[in-house]
């Protein structure tokens, strides 16, 4: 089974909400395992900065599809959910990113994996260094540790809460 790392953010709605239904719905997928779950932080927005701060986590996998089943997966779950960007970096309810695909690389028009601007984002290398610090990047060969050592401190990425809030962690739910 392939170690995958996605990225997912919310900024439009009940933002952990629109999280927690992600999770959910991939938690459903039988051909998804989630392994583990970084903290959400609260983040700024890039790009397109007159927007609401945004809601982003990581979630480690374990899966056997492919890079594009399971692309094609995310996409599935981001419409059930009512995705919707009005433009680039624009706001939205829900984005799932295939960050990481085990030590594989792609560079396709619909697919690029490892995602071309990762190396950049504090709001990916926070979460993602969170929970898998020694991961490489296959193409930059370094680790997520490092690349957010060295990213700048352009955007604001802050602690914000757990997946599951802590009542319901307290009564069997998981992360």
């Amino acid at each position: 089974m392939e170690r995958v790392f996605l990225s997912l953010g919310s900024n439009v709605g009940r933002r952990p909400d629109n999280l927690r239904k992600a999770l959910r719905l991939l938690q459903g997928d039988p051909g998804i395992r989630v392994v583990r779950a970084s903290r959400l932080y609260s983040t700024s927005p890039v790009g397109y900065t007159p927007q609401r701060k945004f809601i982003n986590g990581v979630l480690e996998l374990r899966t056997r599809l492919s890079p594009h089943a399971l692309l094609d997966r995310l996409q599935a779950i981001e419409a059930a959910l009512g995705k919707s960007t009005p433009f680039r970096n624009g706001p939205r309810r829900i984005d799932i990113d295939l960050v990481l695909y085990g030590r594989s690389v792609v560079r396709e028009r619909r697919l690029t994996v490892p995602h071309p601007r990762m190396h950049r984002r504090r709001f990916v290398l926070e979460p993602l260094a969170e929970i898998a610090p020694r991961a490489l990047h296959p193409v930059l060969r370094c680790s997520m540790a490092r690349l957010l050592a060295e990213v700048g401190a352009g955007e604001r990425v802050r602690p914000w809460g757990a997946w599951v809030p802590e009542d319901r962690r307290r009564r069997g739910g998981q992360a």
